[in-house]
């Protein structure tokens, strides 16, 4: 057998091989949108039934070098995490460890400082309303915590994790912070975090104009968001392609 088969075939033994490949092109990609912040913000999705054993990314490596092989295994339960020799960073394991201990649908959670969710998060009504087809997708469906409390260590952490109870949330803005996106599969929350980002980047150009808003019915708004929910395969076959994509220009993010 060559070593090039060899690696592959160890390389695909990896526990939650193909949940890592997912993950890993999340990253990748994240960073070619320019969404992330130098070596910070953290992605992680649930692996077990309760949530508890998650894979997230390694302590200050950036987003565009993270392949399937380093990601993190960790446990939400486990006090010892953060003393071990591959401890993650603090406020990730902060974080992304009270969500996925309270919130057992949250099963993959992905934090960002994208410029225009943090520019809406720094607005003093960090509410996006719904003035066009991707902001209605999240009425309704996001939160605001307009309560920071600094960096997100473990009493931080779990006073946010309490604003994800409604399965219903997907999204909370976290005034003067960033934003957090939850989902059921890395695909769901990429996708979700994607058009938030969009959604506000409208919203923040709109405002710019200094013109009057065209804010859509409650009505209108309700319905376009359960018409998203409903649309079959897209999220999937929007990280399909961006694999598609890393493995012709760089493969190496599944190794």
């Amino acid at each position: 057998m060559s070593i090039a088969r060899l690696q592959k075939e160890m390389l695909t033994n990896l526990p939650f091989y193909e949940e890592r490949v997912d993950l890993a092109c999340a990253f990748r990609w994240t960073a070619r949108l320019n969404m992330h912040e130098a070596v910070a913000n953290h992605f992680s999705l649930a692996v077990n039934d309760d949530g508890s054993q998650f894979l997230m990314n390694p302590n200050q490596v950036h987003f565009s070098r993270i392949k399937a092989s380093d990601l993190l295994l960790i446990d939400a339960n486990d006090p010892g995490t953060l003393s071990g020799p591959n401890a993650p960073d603090p406020t990730a394991w902060g974080l992304h460890g009270a969500i996925h201990r309270n919130v057992r649908h949250a099963r993959c959670v992905m934090h960002v400082h994208s410029t225009h969710a943090t520019v809406l998060a720094s607005l003093a009504d960090s509410t996006l309303p719904p003035i066009d087809q991707n902001s209605a997708i999240f009425f309704n469906r996001h939160v605001v915590d307009g309560h920071y409390g600094g960096l997100a260590f473990e009493e931080e952490s779990e006073r946010c994790s309490q604003l994800l109870t409604d399965p219903k949330v997907k999204v909370m803005v976290m005034g003067n912070h960033g934003v957090l996106v939850i989902g059921d599969t890395v695909a769901d929350t990429f996708n979700r975090m994607f058009y938030f980002e969009r959604a506000a980047e409208t919203y923040i150009k709109a405002l710019w104009t200094g013109r009057p808003l065209r804010i859509l019915s409650d009505e209108i708004a309700e319905k376009a968001a359960a018409e998203q929910e409903d649309y079959p395969g897209q999220a999937e076959r929007h990280l399909s392609e961006l694999k598609a994509i890393l493995d012709e220009q760089e493969p190496v993010y599944r190794n």
